[in-house]
């Protein structure tokens, strides 16, 4: 692995309205043993976790619908997106940020989650870590109906989808979001379901 020499020389806040926004001025030393100096944004949102909730006897998964601004800017006709749950971490370790964030959006209040990984999602532009989970749901879990806090603006819609029409919407591109392809592909991989 290449050794990284970076020294940081001026950070200026482009924006901290709702996140924060760096314009990071930095030294970092080449390959070829040159200096050079270069400056970047870096958009500073938290980290954040997503969970994949499934039933190995239903051959089931739990995902949400809801509108993204981002997606409808950037040429989502409607702005809505179909995902995995996921929220950020705020003050929460990874495992009780997930847990809690599964009960409010989908309704599901589960105790046991598997950590698989985590990622780096758009390391060019964004410093946030995203921890992924899995975890079993049974309908007897289910204590409400989930949908998002309003205070928050959520309006979510639960989706309990058979396992196999998720792989084929993703196919058809009617399942976008990389962090939810990226947990389906996973089930997949390891034949979970």
């Amino acid at each position: 692995m290449q050794e990284t020499n970076v020294s940081i020389e001026k950070t200026e806040i482009l924006s901290d309205n709702w996140y924060t926004l760096k314009k990071v001025t930095f030294n970092i030393k080449k390959q070829n043993g040159e200096t050079e100096t270069q400056s970047r944004e870096a958009y500073d949102r938290g980290n954040g976790a997503v969970i994949l909730l499934y039933n190995t006897s239903l051959k089931k998964v739990i995902l949400t619908r809801q509108f993204r601004l981002p997606t409808y800017i950037n040429g989502n006709p409607d702005g809505i997106l179909i995902e995995a749950c996921a929220g950020l971490l705020d003050d929460n370790n990874p495992e009780d940020c997930i847990r809690k964030e599964t009960e409010e959006e989908t309704g599901y209040k589960i105790s046991k989650v598997e950590k698989i990984f985590e990622a780096y999602m758009s390391p060019g532009s964004v410093t946030e870590i995203l921890y992924f989970f899995i975890a079993e749901y049974s309908d007897d879990m289910k204590i409400n109906d989930g949908g998002g806090l309003e205070e928050e603006g959520e309006n979510i819609e639960v989706l309990e989808l058979d396992f196999n029409e998720t792989l084929s919407m993703i196919d058809k591109g009617e399942i976008k979001d990389a962090k939810t392809i990226m947990l389906l592909q996973h089930l997949r991989l390891k034949n979970i379901l």
